[in-house]
């Protein structure tokens, strides 16, 4: 996947159809037949192609493209971060598949909805734009948290999921969601979680952003991680 800023049409072009590629090669049967649908162009493929990662500069992936950088980055950093925590003992009870599909997943809300258009809009006014804010939200949208709409959309298209795969993609903000903190600070031991696979999730998508933005700040580029 080409991983750098300002991509031109052909680049994104490229990285979408080598997305497409990943997906047909990881999942298998009906799930892969139902990812393959809602990934299509006509469905949410050219968000997927074409959305950021944020709206802000100095967020994170803030340009064309950069939604599937992103994502291709933090399912890489998730294989890191299993990696980490099978080091220090802990017990890896979820699939890579599992993981993948959380890590692919956990941001699919921010390619917005086909009923009521993409999650990001160009932004018009230029002081906004002066301060970095290249994109604006789509006011049209039912609100929901990212991760809800993850699942929404999910479900929308038919595609199952397993409970571990919904907690990856439920709980990926961490503790920077209050809705997913309820479930990370539960100080009766009965209803902790029964996977770390959301935590997995979570450090892979903050490291993602973390050094996405690092870099962007230290060399205003976007390199390999």
């Amino acid at each position: 996947m080409i991983d750098k800023p300002n991509l031109t049409e052909a680049e994104i072009q490229q990285n979408y159809q080598e997305f497409i590629d990943f997906v047909g090669n990881i999942f298998t049967g009906e799930r892969k037949d139902l990812l393959l649908k809602m990934y299509d162009g006509e469905q949410l493929g050219m968000s997927a192609a074409m959305s950021p990662a944020s709206s802000v500069e100095h967020y994170h992936l803030c340009h064309p493209g950069g939604y599937l950088q992103h994502i291709m980055h933090v399912i890489k950093l998730s294989f890191a971060q299993k990696k980490v925590f099978e080091v220090v003992g802990c017990k890896v009870d979820w699939t890579d598949e599992e993981m993948i599909f959380a890590a692919m997943h956990h941001d699919l809300g921010k390619l917005g909805d086909v009923d009521f258009g993409d999650y990001y809009s160009n932004q018009v006014d230029d002081w906004q734009k002066r301060r970095g804010i290249f994109y604006k939200l789509n006011p049209n949208l039912p609100y929901m948290e990212v991760p809800d709409r993850a699942i929404y959309l999910l479900q929308k298209y038919g595609v199952k999921m397993t409970w571990k795969e919904y907690l990856g993609i439920k709980l990926s903000d961490g503790m920077y969601s209050e809705s997913a903190a309820k479930y990370l600070k539960q100080m009766n031991p009965d209803m902790n979680l029964k996977t770390e696979l959301p935590r997995v999730i979570h450090l892979a998508d903050y490291t993602a952003c973390s050094t996405e933005r690092n870099i962007w700040m230290n060399t205003k580029e976007v390199v390999n991680l």
